[in-house]
């Protein structure tokens, strides 16, 4: 009785333990629903804000569609390192963009995807020069992660980053202050290179996590139902017993 009692409580802690699991990958999966329903719903209104809202920290997590006029500034580019685009690596390019709106703080704005050759050399990223007027979505920048983000300036005057992380990247890119937001510049604009709207680039969509959901519950009851065989089994010699 004592082996039996051991192999329910070892059950139960393992099977509780894949259950958070389970649990905790549908959070992730009402989380980037969530920010999917958020997006559709601003790219549906096409409400325009002034670029300025980049710079609201009371929306930062939020997504708007956004107009303005501002020229880019003579900051390096920044190249965020680790970006698959159709199975192929590559950097998704950003630059510093100035809005001409008094006040207004610059924000990052990408430009779009650049593939990488085998020897990683970096590609060359001119500044768009003018006054442009942009369009695009205001997005939280693509996470990083758990881990730290890490910028290292290049011998071609690039920055090459794991992380959009603003605080991190002012003294690089020369600026006082940087908005917490980023551009996706509308892919419909003659500027650029090969971009998208996708807000869950090289990360798992709602769908996988709802399996990944699955699985570990799929688990849990294998578990529970092992424990039970295995309670049944041993029993029997016990009523064999005369």
């Amino acid at each position: 009785m004592r082996n039996i009692a051991g192999w329910w409580l070892l059950a139960l802690l393992v099977a509780a333990g894949l259950c958070s699991l389970g649990v905790w990958q549908l959070g992730r999966m009402h989380q980037k629903q969530a920010m999917l329903d958020a997006v559709q719903q601003a790219l549906d209104q096409r409400t325009p804000h002034p670029l300025a809202t980049a710079a609201d920290a009371t929306r930062k997590r939020d997504y708007d569609w956004a107009t303005g006029t501002g020229r880019f500034a003579d900051a390096p580019a920044v190249l965020l390192d680790n970006q698959q685009r159709d199975d192929r690596p590559g950097v998704r390019v950003y630059r510093v963009f100035q809005p001409s709106a008094p006040g207004a703080a610059p924000l990052l704005v990408e430009l779009g995807w650049l593939p990488l050759p085998g020897d990683r050399q970096l590609p060359d990223v001119p500044r768009p020069a003018g006054e442009l007027r942009l369009a695009g979505l205001l997005a939280p920048p693509p996470s990083h992660g758990i881990l730290a983000a890490v910028a290292a300036p290049q011998p071609g005057g690039q920055v090459l980053t794991t992380g959009l992380d603003a605080a991190g990247l002012r003294d690089q890119l020369r600026q006082p202050e940087l908005a917490p937001r980023v551009l996706k510049l509308d892919p419909a604009a003659p500027l650029g290179y090969a971009r998208d709207l996708d807000v869950l680039p090289n990360t798992l969509p709602p769908e996988r996590h709802l399996g990944y959901a699955v699985q570990w519950f799929a688990l849990a009851a294998a578990v529970l139902v092992i424990a039970l065989l295995l309670t049944l089994r041993k029993r029997k010699p016990d009523k064999a017993t005369p």
